[in-house]
């Protein structure tokens, strides 16, 4: 072996280096993202859960063809429970999940934000609307979804122009609403807005809370018949807003109208299925609502017809979209992070601007609470067994109705 001089030595040994930290650069340039995504499949938020789920379903193969990213879904059903949710949250991230989404309950997404803030992993956050979510200081949480401050706030503006479109106001409403974390955050906002609104012609008369899980709604409904109130105001969930409207007819009762200021539930596929047309129809929801004229909307629906040709996107409208922007934040963060390091995916997120999005509202960015502030509500009101936009005009598909037929005079 010839001998080596001190200079060439070290020559070779630099080299050495440079060759053995090529692999390191190679792997942090990341060809595939990871997303953990939790979501209720089973329990008692579970058909919402499935919509949400056909959401996150079509996201590859758009986001492949719009970023050029390749997103691997890791799925994981919370069960409708917020315990789990945290223990699945966990699991994904030890499965190796670089980015996690979910969980369209605020109690779950609650408990799956303070995870990803100790594992330091990005949470795009769908569907969840308890303020404290993103009050908390986290470095890690992003939601594209507004708070039930913003959703109160808009949706009693609608309410209002609902009652001038219509030319006819309640003078009295009784505010029923779900006891969850969602349901309870709702109520606070109302509790704190309503008062300071001039423009709204009704005063509430009675508050009636019940549980999420309740199975039946009869004591709550004789409560709320007992007010003679002119329209139940309704923060509610799918299952129990079924079980509430099955109790007003069987109970006789017919207000003018049950309209809820920003709640999932009453544009639900099962809600039509559970009520038919005769029961389902003229209930409406003032809630953040897809664009149906957008570019990205019929991309979108094209993908969800092609891979779901049994369903129909309007009745998924609000779930699919915001399930799908929210990978399709995900892919934009990591193309421009270039890297599935959480702290480069969360100092991406930090710089999102999404202006052509699916969803009513401005350009998709977050404040420095990692909040959407830009999102918007529509006035969603049940016609013909469908969700039907009826205000703000500009966007309205049929012209709203107020006071709504009584259950007798109903056909179907």
């Amino acid at each position: 072996m010839t001998r080596l001089s001190r200079r060439h030595f070290n020559g070779l040994a630099a080299a050495g280096v440079g060759v053995l930290a090529a692999p390191a650069v190679v792997r942090a340039q990341a060809k595939k993202l990871k997303v953990g995504v939790l979501l209720p499949r089973s329990g008692v938020l579970a058909f919402i859960g499935q919509s949400c789920q056909y959401g996150v379903d079509i996201a590859p193969a758009l986001l492949r063809d719009m970023y050029g990213v390749d997103v691997e879904l890791m799925n994981a059903d919370i069960e409708s429970k917020v315990d789990v949710a945290r223990a699945r949250a966990e699991k994904l991230i030890d499965d190796g999940a670089q980015l996690l989404t979910g969980a369209f309950d605020s109690g779950a997404s609650a408990a799956i934000a303070q995870v990803a803030e100790q594992r330091k992993v990005p949470f795009v956050i769908s569907i969840a609307a308890a303020p404290q979510i993103t009050e908390q200081g986290y470095k890690y949480s992003f939601r594209n979804f507004p708070t039930a401050v913003d959703l109160v706030r808009n949706g009693l503006g609608l309410m209002r122009d609902l009652f001038l479109a219509t030319q006819s106001a309640p003078r009295t409403a009784v505010f029923m609403h779900v006891n969850d974390t969602f349901g309870t955050a709702m109520a606070g906002g109302i509790k704190a807005t309503l008062p300071k609104l001039d423009y709204l012609p009704f005063k509430v008369v009675e508050t009636i809370s019940y549980d999420r899980d309740a199975r039946d709604l009869s004591v709550e409904v004789a409560k709320a018949k007992a007010t003679n109130a002119d329209i139940i105001m309704l923060v509610c969930r799918l299952n129990d807003s079924i079980l509430l409207v099955r109790e007003l007819v069987k109970q006789r009762w017919s207000p003018k109208g049950i309209i809820s200021p920003g709640s999932p539930g009453m544009y639900e596929a099962q809600f039509y299925k559970a009520l038919g047309n005769k029961y389902s129809d003229y209930a409406t929801s003032n809630v953040p609502w897809y664009n149906p004229n957008a570019a990205l909307t019929k991309r979108v629906e094209a993908q969800f017809n092609k891979q779901f040709p049994k369903e129909k996107l309007m009745f998924h409208a609000l779930n699919v979209g915001f399930s799908f922007e929210a990978m399709m934040v995900a892919a934009d963060a990591f193309k421009r992070a270039g890297s599935s390091d959480g702290q480069a995916l969360a100092d991406a997120l930090r710089q999102t601007s999404i202006a052509e999005h699916m969803m009513v509202g401005g350009p998709i960015s977050f404040d420095a609470k990692g909040q959407n502030t830009k999102i918007s509500s529509a006035c969603i009101q049940n016609r013909n067994g469908q969700p039907t936009v009826v205000l703000p005009k500009d966007a309205a598909q049929m012209a709203p109705v107020f006071p709504v037929p009584a259950w007798q005079e109903r056909k179907g």
